[in-house]
């Protein structure tokens, strides 16, 4: 309702007022216009400050990204509303959405408008500010609403773990970077000794071991160079509950928020970070550094939607892999298709990374009134079964498996593959 109406207790006022003095004259009792006195004042007042003027109503948010667990702030602006004495805000509640306070409910009055805090609880697109707004007049006679107003599209960018790593690559190929290369180069890493050459900088002799040998000696380094890496999101199904930032975590969030934290490390070490997402939206973001890029993986990390790609996942060349690239595969590994693509890149001598992600206590689907739980438990036993054949089968190629456990999940495993990376080896072509 865009108008202002009379309220339930103004329309009271009058009947009440009106039927006591009526009575009162008909009676003749004195004591009834004493009664109705409180009524008629009321209703006096509220009628003498009828609004004439109609309001304009907005909402606005304080911000229009997020990260998971970061708040807002929700803020009513009212315009020509100088007949409008209070002012009431009910805040819709939407899934992974906490509010302050929490029934989402304020009221105040003007020109002090209260605020409603939003904080979102989970990575995604979310639609936040959505409420419905009542404005009365002086003495609560009329009202002005409830209007609804639309809330506004938040994009949630999932949380980073503080996550640091010291490993090193197994093979970087790249020009500049923070990774210790296997050839020689201007870097800072000692690679050894050996004489003089035509060409060798000065600054680089080594003195002392110069005037012990009677010949001149220069000190050699290792090139620092960046590398790729490419996470591979599996989005295919989501299994497990998710509680959103500080509740339990389905196989998805462990896969969104693991790639996120990598990510950002990545970038910030100077690498070439690319990310492709298996699942219905083919999200792909191709190899960058930088701010903005990591911006623009955390971006599509937010949109992900779960649901079956359309087409088999299988090739290798979809998957953009490079010489030197780091392939770091997030997934509960309940998909043949992504076993086989861990498998066949692993096969043609790519550093291939699996990050389990499902959890621990993950349970499957819902199922219908018609489905036998005590079936629908053994299928998932036997699944599980399954999947643990396909890790193992996955470690005996020499593709690690690791389960996501936060900060430092990973550090072990690519100092293993960067030792591995050194030794000579059979690539099957």
């Amino acid at each position: 309702m865009n108008s202002w109406r009379a309220t339930a207790a103004l329309g009271r006022a009058v009947v009440l007022g009106a039927v006591a003095l009526a009575l009162a004259l008909v009676v003749g009792k004195p004591v009834l216009v004493v009664l109705a006195a409180p009524f008629v004042t009321f209703a006096a007042l509220g009628l003498v400050h009828r609004p004439t003027r109609r309001p304009r109503l907005d909402s606005r948010l304080d911000h229009g990204v997020l990260h998971e667990g970061q708040g807002t702030t929700s803020r009513l602006v009212v315009a020509d509303g100088e007949d409008a004495e209070y002012v009431a805000r009910a805040a819709g509640k939407p899934a992974y959405v906490a509010i302050r306070p929490h029934d989402g409910r304020v009221g105040g009055l003007l020109p002090a408008v209260p605020a409603v805090e939003i904080s979102p609880r989970r990575w995604g697109r979310r639609v936040l500010g959505e409420e419905n707004v009542a404005l009365f007049s002086s003495w609560a006679g009329f009202r002005f609403g409830p209007v609804r107003l639309g809330g506004r599209p938040v994009r949630v960018l999932p949380t980073t773990a503080p996550y640091d790593s010291r490993a090193e690559a197994p093979q970087p190929l790249g020009l500049v970077g923070a990774h210790r290369s296997q050839r020689s180069g201007s870097g800072t890493e000692l690679s050894g000794i050996r004489p003089f050459q035509p060409g060798d900088r000065l600054r680089r002799v080594n003195w002392p071991v110069s005037l012990r040998t009677g010949n001149l000696h220069v000190v050699t380094t290792r090139a620092e160079e960046d590398t790729g890496v490419l996470l591979v999101v599996d989005a295919l199904a989501d299994h497990g509950v998710s509680g959103g930032v500080g509740g339990p975590a389905s196989s998805l969030d462990l896969s969104v928020r693991a790639a996120a934290a990598i990510a950002e490390h990545h970038v910030r070490a100077g690498d070439r970070v690319a990310l492709r997402v298996v699942g219905r939206g083919h999200e792909q973001v191709g190899y960058g550094a930088g701010a903005r890029h990591l911006r623009r993986i955390q971006d599509q990390l937010a949109t992900l939607r779960t649901g079956d790609a359309g087409e088999p996942e299988t090739g290798v060349l979809q998957l953009g892999v490079t010489g030197g690239a780091v392939v770091v595969v997030l997934s509960p590994m309940l998909a043949e298709s992504i076993g086989t693509v861990a498998a066949t890149l692993t096969r043609r001598g790519v550093a291939v990374l699996v990050v389990d992600t499902l959890p621990q206590d993950a349970q499957p689907a819902a199922y219908g009134d018609d489905q036998d739980p005590a079936l629908v438990a053994l299928a998932w036993r036997m699944r599980r079964i399954e999947r643990s054949v396909v890790l193992e089968r996955l470690a005996a190629l020499g593709c690690p498996v690791v389960p996501w456990r936060g900060p430092g999940t990973i550090d072990d495993v690519m100092r293993r593959l960067a030792r591995r990376a050194q030794l000579p080896r059979v690539v099957a072509r």
